[in-house]
């Protein structure tokens, strides 16, 4: 058993089972409903499917980052049972959690001479985030060191890809992510945005495809280029989606056909309800080992 704890965020987006299975702790976003204050607690409280039908239906959605004294207290209680934390955040490209982590770690630390608290940006999301998090902890079960741990994810965190398509693009519109009037046009043209995540954690506008079948051609094209390996990546895939499951099928189909050398099936997850809250339904997000993001 390694002496620290292993931590993220919720949207890692990874399901309860897994992180337990993984024995990978979290600490949970809050979202807004309609005005009503909820944990991103991984689909437990309101069902991912629940939750995407709202948004259909015109629900309003907000999303708010983790408090220092969420924080404060979250940490604490691994540092009174002896155990330091090594705690991967959200990217910062996205929030500012890592700050609010940073400052609360520095607190708790006062109060418990002795203990560490390691705070690292992932520079990630979503189930890239997660896979991230499924190396961090075959790492930590292999008996690497807290500070060797953290010093293999901040070499490592720009090698994990993000690639992910939206085939509706009215959340992205009501987000004010693209106009009203691209958002017509990108309609009527069946326009498909491939979008993905740079260097500095934030999520780029890539490619403008036309029509959902070759998109997904076109993100498992863009595996193809990036993969360790190419062809013969033999690293683990996850993908994750916002109630569009057939869509993620047909992505994990065309992965597999693709590189038969795969560690085990491509995994699919659901996004989250807080990231969900911005994407809305109708995304794929594709994820991999890869070369090192440049920007």
């Amino acid at each position: 058993m390694s002496d620290y704890i292993l931590s993220c965020c919720s949207p890692a987006d990874l399901s309860k089972e897994h992180f337990e299975a993984r024995d990978i702790h979290y600490i949970c976003f809050h979202y807004f409903l309609d005005g009503v204050d909820h944990l991103d607690d991984l689909g437990q409280t309101v069902p991912f499917k629940q939750f995407y039908q709202a948004m259909r239906d015109g629900a309003d959605t907000k999303t708010s980052q983790i408090s220092i004294t969420e924080y404060v207290e979250y940490f604490s209680a691994f540092l009174k049972e002896g155990k330091d934390v090594v705690h991967v955040t959200l990217s910062s490209g996205i929030s500012g959690t890592v700050n609010s982590a940073r400052n609360a770690a520095n607190v708790v630390m006062e109060r418990f001479p002795g203990r560490k608290i390691y705070v690292v940006d992932s520079l990630g999301a979503s189930s890239g985030y997660g896979l991230i998090m499924d190396g961090a902890a075959d790492r930590r079960d292999e008996g690497m060191s807290a500070e060797e741990l953290v010093h293999w994810l901040e070499t490592n965190r720009l090698k994990l890809h993000h690639w992910f398509f939206s085939s509706d693009l009215t959340f992205f519109v009501k987000g004010g992510r693209i106009s009203k009037t691209a958002g017509v046009f990108g309609g009527l043209l069946e326009i498909c945005p491939l979008m993905n995540m740079d260097n500095e954690g934030h999520l780029r506008p890539r490619f403008k495809i036309r029509t959902k079948k070759r998109v997904i051609r076109e993100i498992v094209k863009k595996m193809e280029e990036n993969a360790r390996d190419g062809l013969n990546y033999d690293g683990k895939c996850y993908i994750s989606m916002s109630d569009c499951l057939d869509d993620a099928k047909a992505v994990a189909q065309l992965v597999e056909e693709r590189f038969p050398k795969l560690n085990g099936k491509v995994e699919i997850n659901d996004i989250g309800n807080l990231i969900g809250s911005h994407t809305g339904p109708g995304t794929v997000a594709l994820f991999f080992w890869g070369s090192e993001r440049v920007d």
